[in-house]
């Protein structure tokens, strides 16, 4: 069963990846993280560690605390 916290957290990043019209690959690519943990991250699938959080934040060009905003 996933958690509420990971699928809030994919559901945000997705969110603010297609507002800023940035691709996966393209975020894998700024963030330095693999293209396909991108895609288990907005799925729920992974539970992500702060520094990976910190890396897709910076990739974003968001304050980390914007990824957690609902």
């Amino acid at each position: 069963m996933k958690k509420d916290i990971l699928v809030k957290f994919g559901a945000k990043v997705r969110e603010l990846r297609k507002a800023k019209g940035v691709s996966q690959e393209e975020l894998s690519f700024k963030s330095e993280l693999h293209r396909t943990y991108i895609g288990m991250i907005e799925r729920a699938e992974k539970n992500i560690t702060l520094v990976n959080i910190e890396k897709i934040a910076m990739a974003l060009e968001i304050n980390v605390k914007e990824l957690f905003d609902d």
